[in-house]
């Protein structure tokens, strides 16, 4: 009788929009933590020749170009659409959990691993990670970083903090919190902290 697949300990990193977590999640990385970004593999499949370009552009015609998924386009047809969101969700996630179980193949040796997932309580993924990890700042500090975003305008920003676990929820439910509401300096002493911790390491 074989004994069951190594897998390593997972972290379940995430935090509403403006709070940091990319930043927070380049820290893992840079301390040499292998982190599974599910954003960057979306923009991945949706870029040219991505993989997922032909099932949205059947789905959603005039999405897509030669450059890839039209992002523009596409949030036009799916921004505030329940149901049109849950027929691009049908494309996407199955793709991403693919790509998500050959990283955790790839790094089984690793005694930690990072999901670096947005939507992790809405989704229901902290259900499959065995602890949380959420990135936080004041609300006034997020709502400034989210509205110098290209395009992005208030009343966006409150549509997708309506989509969203609250901040307050959020950090009620986290193993751990990492502030990003202080000097980067930090946010990266409190990164490499939790590191230790994660390894089993003296302060």
């Amino acid at each position: 009788m074989s004994s069951p697949a190594k897998k390593p300990h997972i972290i379940g990193l995430t935090g509403a929009i403006g709070m940091g977590k990319s930043t927070v999640a380049a820290m893992f990385g840079e301390a040499g933590v292998p982190v599974f970004d599910a954003d960057a593999e979306v923009r991945g499949m949706q870029g040219p020749d991505g993989e997922l370009i032909g099932a949205i552009e059947q789905a959603f015609p005039g999405s897509t170009s030669e450059k890839g998924v039209d992002r523009e386009a596409l949030g036009k047809l799916v921004f505030g659409n329940a149901d049109e969101l849950a027929r691009l969700e049908a494309i996407v996630h199955p793709a991403v959990s693919l790509k998500r179980q050959r990283f955790l193949d790839d790094n089984a040796e690793a005694p930690f691993v990072v999901f670096d997932i947005p939507l992790l309580f809405e989704r229901g993924g902290d259900k499959g990670v065995d602890q949380v990890v959420v990135v936080s700042a004041p609300p006034d500090m997020q709502r400034a970083r989210v509205l110098a975003r290209q395009g992005m305008t208030p009343e966006k920003f409150e549509h997708i903090l309506a989509l969203q676990t609250p901040d307050a929820e959020k950090r009620k439910r986290a193993d751990h919190v990492i502030d990003t509401g202080v000097p980067i300096s930090e946010t990266r002493a409190q990164v490499s902290a939790l590191i230790k911790q994660l390894c089993g390491e003296p302060d």
